[in-house]
């Protein structure tokens, strides 16, 4: 089931001129659902509204706080997910007319949601291969850092690693600086120093990323630096760790010749759960 602008409906209406299709004009947040709640809400809610004002999309005034949890909620008891796991997408799509130059300013919104496996975040001890994408790269500026459907370099690059017998890729930015995975913020862990791209460089502005940094800057035994990471930095780190809002903390076990531990992530791994336990 879909919740299509606040109806709940197995055939959404999208017509041949939705702007998201046609020109990738929409924003999106994924949000893990545990525990009878969104996990990290006001935190996805308030990205949400940042990301539609630098698009300069009109926000409802029915797009509060509290009607987009029930809207959301709405899809999730509709799916029997209401004592389950589930992963929720909200995309906010561009009302239809015009071509690059907009109609209307005024919004839209879908909504479904997935049954999720596990209750809490889990660390996979998999192997995790990456590599670096280098066919296309990330530009270093605002709009790089919101959740735009505009993904093809995300899609390009996972096609590419699946190609390749890889897990994921780390993408560059137009300086060749290491900025994220395909999927995620990257934290790059060396001895007692923990870095991870800043927001200048293009990464997503991520909320497991914000959690992350919150959590690392109250911890006395690891300094969190917010700094430029190049490909040279990578084979000389102890871990590697990818975050997003449905995995956690995904370690790297490889690139290229070089193996990595996992320690780091497991330690902040428990307080991440204990985290979302607490976070509205």
């Amino acid at each position: 089931m879909i919740n299509f602008n606040g109806t709940l409906t197995e055939n959404p209406q999208f017509t041949a001129y939705n702007r998201g299709m046609l020109y990738g004009d929409a924003v999106f947040e994924t949000i893990r659902y545990t525990s009878g709640k969104l996990n990290f809400w006001e935190d996805h809610y308030f990205r949400l509204m940042a990301s539609m004002r630098i698009l300069r999309m009109e926000i409802p005034m029915h797009f509060t706080l509290e009607n987009l949890e029930e809207e959301l909620l709405k899809v999730i008891e509709v799916e029997g997910l209401k004592s389950k796991s589930a992963s929720v997408r909200l995309t906010v799509t561009r009302n239809e007319g015009g071509k690059y130059l907009p109609e209307d300013n005024g919004v839209g919104f879908y909504a479904f949601a997935n049954e999720l496996k596990n209750p809490f975040f889990i660390l996979s001890e998999e192997s995790y291969e990456v590599e670096l994408y280098k066919d296309h790269y990330v530009n270093a500026d605002l709009i790089s850092t919101l959740k735009t459907s505009n993904k093809i370099i995300h899609v390009t690059g996972s096609i590419y690693a699946k190609e390749n017998g890889y897990a994921n890729c780390l993408l560059l930015n137009t300086n060749k600086a290491v900025v994220e995975a395909l999927n995620g913020n990257l934290f790059l862990v060396k001895g007692s120093v923990i870095k991870t791209p800043p927001l200048e460089d293009g990464c997503l502005r991520g909320i497991m990323r914000k959690q992350l940094i919150e959590i690392l800057k109250k911890l006395e035994n690891f300094t969190i630096e917010e700094a430029s990471i190049s490909p040279f930095e990578l084979q000389k780190a102890d871990e590697l760790l990818v975050t997003n809002s449905i995995i956690g903390i995904q370690p790297i076990t490889k690139y290229r010749k070089k193996t990595y531990a996992n320690n780091v992530a497991k330690e902040l791994l428990g307080k991440l759960n204990a985290q979302a336990r607490l976070a509205k």
